[in-house]
């Protein structure tokens, strides 16, 4: 007999250590003095642990050994200062000990296995893995039923982030069906892994997938009882990807719903053609049961729930045990009980079940629950990992349209509507939100104000009422949701939904119930409720800004009137000193103004929550960015607001109150740029932007000081650089000093968000009218964007590329308006680190690049002669031209190389430029002529003609050669202006043809003698033919008419066709001017085929 357990016996232990070999498997020697500071736990694991390596299979008694020293390990709670090593050197050993015959020994070996490697968390060499997979798997074949129940929880444990390492086991083993049926929420076990582990190898992963399909669409085995839950948690499984099993799952015990498991799930909407379908037999009569008022209608979902029934009987063929049903036949029909309210929760009285039965009936739905979520879940993980191009073929699976008759479809909102969990009602919801992110681009083609069609629907028209749909059936869910959980995912998914659906071609009115139905949730007592009210606010106010529809409801008084009685009043008021909109007052007083509902002892100033504040300030934000002229009447109150909060110490607070304050300027900046065209007195007076001087006084420099949030920082420079210039002059001059002195020490941080933000706010002020003649102020403006230049972070160079950009243009801008004593008074050593810059910058990324050969162009046009022919200069002369060279043939983007092109143009305009005799000048024209002709991107080739044609006199193109070079790669691009595969660049060609027949008439303009034999020849062809034809339509004035638009778009020049008719006659004249003396037989020749293709063109024209 073994000793009693908490025993030791030196005697036997003195007996059994002569029969013991030195091998790994030979027990540890522990000093006593070491076994006195163990635990309890440890100790008595070292015992039993000894004892077990000294048993062999022909042991003696075996059987009530292993018995006894397994309750003994079983009974400890152990800690993880046991030896890993040492657990699996014992498990090894008593797998050898345990015969697969003695199930009892079997099921307790297994437990032992999963409570020690479950409580010490245990990492398990190799060999211990592959034996006891060998030896549980060889269990589930060879033993009872009974006994699978604990040898899976076994598996479980030894296989749990090891699948990678468990492939030299037959795996298939493991997927016995009846298994699975019972237990195949613990086989997934072998899918998981630990971060860095390998994956599953493929052949195991389809096994499992394929066990995973099985499970879910297998029935409840025949000898299962009623109340055996096990093959519900099996389907909790939501390793599935195939969308038709989720959607039926997520109906799974669905009260008042019954749901038939789909063959197929098609992609579209397309019909179906099934076999006939096998009658059904008659059903019989469920027992009657109490009234639930057929007629009264407490909710919208109850009233429709019943309609839908009444109007498809055999949709819902027969209820679930328990719950109502409907006679067959000609009696009248009992009522249902409302969906909202489902049948297991009726009163005891009304209850068919007694204790027993509802217990289980208790556990069931509780299972159908999880199920449901698990399926949703799952469909959550779907979306959010297939490609949305992919998703959108099985839309109107998930998303109806409006219902036009039959059955209702079953989709996410009759779970959102029906379903009786709010746990499930808000995955539902989650899943329908997610597949509404980022689907703007699929939702842009839903219109329904065209007249309705009656030959064919349109899929325009589909996505229109799917869209329709969802707005009233969330407004529904809306009204009748509880949980302020499931609430706040219903605004939320409203949010989404009204972020992407294009409301400018859907029917007006689905705003307008939005608008009005969401007002109440803003004074919500859930926090959260409002935050995602305001959020949904702020998504009606953003989306296709400014939308007629909003702008309407903003006006709207806020006197409870209907739209139809005050819709002129609006208008009336709209611009004439009325009220400020609703929604603006109401984000301002939740902003600055105590909150009504302070019952908490805090006082009278206790202020709305930080996160409902910061909601109501990003509100105000998207309400002067899209709708300023709604909201210029109340600058001065935004003003304070915002100033209120640069003042606050929450830093969320101040940085949304600069924001605000950045979009205000912005705002007014907009206003008074020239394009707009807006009359004096619908701008903002220069006298309301006072505000500025309060707040660069006192708290927006704090912000600018706080070194400790840099986000803040950024943001003051941002709100710095949206003063309109205009305003900014009128400042006094200490506070301008102020501001540019911040952010000259700005750009000295480390933080490359604060340096970013700072040397695009001095790009901005370099070009302000009171500042760019500031010698001093733009070389310390250079020096700052130089060292920039060098930054290492990709986002200070591109912004202080742009800001060298910006730099360059106001150099240029003062060459012309203050003429060469600011090119005198600028240094030259200055602009030669900027030439040098920039070059370096030209071969950066693409983000830079595109800057900085703009600023080449300009820096290049800006060089005077005297300083080109210094030695310093010459060399860094040609690098920048080549570098511009290298871009323009370079395959960049098209940014880059449009930028590239136009700065070659910009140089050329440089009269002190040595285009006659410089090396590069070659290099120049062959790359403008590569581009003009094939560049796939017209915007390029419109850009390089305009370059081509910049030369003002004929030495600048050099030889003949040189300039029929030009000549006849603008006649190419003109035969192939139309010839492109992209739609959205035929848009340009109108103004592409402009550009080059300006450029052709230009080159002719320029001719000489020594030009004349080759153009004649040119002109005389068939090339000549084509250049006539466009360059009559280009001469046309019906044809310029009608091109005047696309000229406008691609910001080409346009000349109204009596300035072009004068042109070409000048040409003419100077052709014929030209002086005769010593000039060839085939110079005059050519000379008359040039005259009399212009005298013939310009007949063309004056018949036209």
């Amino acid at each position: 007999m073994a000793a009693p357990a908490g025993e030791s016996d030196p005697a036997s232990s003195r007996r059994a250590f002569p029969s013991m070999s030195l091998s790994a498997e030979a027990a540890p020697f522990v000093p006593e003095s070491q076994l006195n500071c163990l635990s309890e736990a440890e100790k008595n694991f070292s015992r039993c642990s000894a004892k077990l390596r000294a048993l062999r299979a022909d042991s003696v008694q075996l059987r009530e050994q292993l018995n006894l020293l397994f309750d003994q390990l079983l009974s400890e709670n152990y800690n993880k200062t046991l030896d890993a090593s040492d657990v699996c050197s014992l498990l090894k050993h008593t797998s050898c000990l345990v015969p697969l015959s003695q199930e009892h020994l079997v099921v307790k070996f297994c437990q032992l296995v999963h409570h020690l490697l479950n409580q010490l968390k245990v990492i398990m060499d190799e060999q211990t893995l592959n034996v006891l997979l060998n030896y549980t798997v060889t269990a589930l074949k060879d033993c009872s039923a009974w006994t699978h129940s604990d040898v899976l929880l076994a598996l479980s444990t030894v296989v749990y982030g090891n699948g990678p390492h468990c492939q030299q086991v037959d795996i298939s083993l493991l997927f016995c069906t009846r298994v699975l049926l019972n237990f195949g929420s613990e086989i997934s076990l072998i899918c998981s892994r630990n971060p860095g582990q390998p994956p599953l190898d493929e052949q195991y992963r389809n096994t499992c997938f394929q066990v995973f399909l099985k499970t879910l669409l297998s029935l409840k085995p025949p000898d299962t009882d009623d109340d055996n839950l096990t093959s519900l948690p099996s389907r909790l499984i939501v390793f599935l990807f195939l969308m038709q099993f989720l959607q039926r799952l997520m109906f799974q015990g669905t009260p008042g719903l019954s749901v038939e498991w789909p063959t197929v799930l098609y992609p579209a909407p397309l019909p179906q053609y099934e076999g006939v379908p096998s009658p059904k037999p008659a059903e019989p009569q469920a027992p009657s049961a109490k009234s639930k008022g057929k007629d009264k209608k407490t909710e919208p979902e109850e009233s429709r729930g019943e309609e839908k029934d009444e109007e498809d009987k055999e949709s819902v063929p027969a209820l679930q045990r328990g719950e109502e049903g409907r006679g067959s036949g000609g009696t009248a029909p009992k009522p249902f009980p409302p969906l909202f309210y489902p049948s297991w929760k009726l009163t005891s009285s009304d209850s068919e079940f007694s204790d027993t039965e509802g217990n289980v009936q208790s556990k069931l739905r509780l299972s159908h629950v999880r199920v449901r979520q698990g399926a949703l879940h799952c469909i959550l993980a779907v979306v959010k990992a297939v490609e949305k191009r992919t998703l959108y073929g099985y839309w109107s699976s998930f998303i109806p349209d409006s219902p036009t008759g039959g059955p209702p479809p079953l989709t996410l909102l009759t779970i959102i509507l029906k379903d009786p969990s709010p746990k499930v009602r808000l995955c539902a919801l989650q899943v329908l939100t997610a597949m509404l992110d980022g689907s703007r681009q699929f939702l842009a083609v839903a219109e329904d104000t065209a007249p309705p069609r009656t030959s064919y629907t349109p899929f325009s028209f589909l996505l229109a009422t799917s869209v329709r749909e969802l707005h009233r059936a969330l407004s529904l869910a809306l009204l009748a949701e509880t949980s302020s959980q499931t609430l706040t995912q219903v605004i939320k998914c409203l949010s989404f939904l009204v972020a992407n659906a294009p409301y400018h071609r859907l029917r007006h009115g689905l705003l307008t119930s939005l608008w009005k139905q969401i007002r109440p949730y803003v004074r919500h007592r859930d926090v959260t409720v409002r935050v995602s009210a305001l959020t949904l606010y702020g998504a009606v106010v953003t989306t296709q800004a400014p939308l007629p529809e909003v702008q309407l409801l903003l006006q709207q008084p806020d006197d409870g009137s209907s739209p139809q009685d005050s819709a002129l009043s609006w208008r009336q008021r709209n611009g004439e000193g009325g009220s400020p909109p609703w929604l603006l007052k109401l984000c301002l007083s939740l902003v600055t103004q105590p909150r009504e509902d302070h019952f908490d002892g805090e006082g009278g100033d206790a202020l709305e929550p930080l996160p409902v504040r910061l909601a109501a300030l990003q509100v105000l934000s998207h309400l002067v960015r899209g709708y300023f002229s709604l909201t210029q009447a109340s600058l001065s109150e935004i003003g304070q607001a915002s100033t209120h909060c640069l003042g606050e110490t929450d830093p969320p607070l101040q940085l949304h109150g600069s924001k605000l304050l950045e979009e205000c300027g912005t705002g007014i900046i907009l206003q008074y740029r020239a394009e707009n065209n807006l009359p004096e007195s619908s701008r903002v007076s220069l006298t309301q932007v006072s505000f500025w001087s309060s707040v660069l006084s006192g708290p927006l420099t704090a912000a600018l000081q706080n070194e400790q949030h840099s986000t803040l920082q950024a943001s003051a420079c941002d709100t710095l650089a949206s003063i309109l210039p205009q305003a900014f002059a009128q400042l006094p001059d200490k506070t301008q000093l102020m501001c540019i002195t911040m952010l000259l020490g700005l750009t000295y941080l480390e933080s490359s968000l604060v340096k970013m933000a700072a040397v695009r706010a001095l790009g901005l002020y370099i070009r302000f009218p009171c500042l760019r003649e500031d010698v001093m102020f733009v070389a310390d403006t250079a020096n700052i964007v130089l060292a920039a230049l060098d930054d290492r972070s990709i986002n200070v160079r591109a912004r202080a590329a742009w800001s060298l950009g910006n730099l360059t243009d106001t150099l240029v801008a003062n060459m012309q308006s203050v003429g060469a004593d600011f090119q005198e008074e600028f240094s030259d050593m200055l602009l030669l680190k900027m030439l040098q810059a920039a070059t370096r910058a030209s071969a950066d990324k693409d983000r830079v690049k595109s800057s900085a050969v703009r600023a080449l162009g300009n820096l290049l046009r800006f060089l005077r002669e005297s300083q080109m022919i210094r030695s310093a200069f010459q060399r860094p002369l040609e690098e920048a031209l080549v570098a511009l060279v290298k871009t323009v043939q370079s395959e960049a983007t098209m940014k880059v190389r449009w930028n590239a092109c136009y700065a070659l143009g910009n140089a050329f305009r440089n009269p002190a430029l040595p285009l006659k005799s410089a090396a590069w000048t070659h290099d120049a024209f062959s790359a403008l002529c590569h581009a003009v002709t094939s560049c796939k991107n017209f915007k390029v080739r419109i850009e390089s003609a305009a370059a081509l044609a910049v030369p003002t006199h004929r030495d600048c193109y050099r030889d003949t050669k040189q300039f029929m070079c030009v000549w006849h790669s603008l006649v190419t691009a003109l035969e192939h202006s139309e010839d492109t595969n992209d739609f959205l660049e035929y848009r340009y060609s109108a103004s592409l043809r402009h550009k080059l027949s300006q450029a052709l008439l230009h080159l002719l303009s320029l001719s000489q003698w020594q030009d004349m034999p080759s153009l004649g020849k040119s002109l005389a062809s068939d090339e000549g033919s084509g250049v006539k034809k466009h360059l009559a339509k280009f001469f046309s004035l019906e044809q310029t008419e009608e091109e005047t638009d696309q000229e406008r778009d691609s910001k080409g020049e346009s000349f109204p066709p009596q300035q072009r008719i004068k042109s070409l006659k000048e040409t003419l004249k100077k052709l014929k001017e030209l002086n005769s003396n010593e000039v060839g037989l085939e110079e005059l020749e050519g000379k008359e085929t040039v005259a009399n293709f212009l005298e013939e063109l310009l007949k063309t024209c004056e018949v036209s």
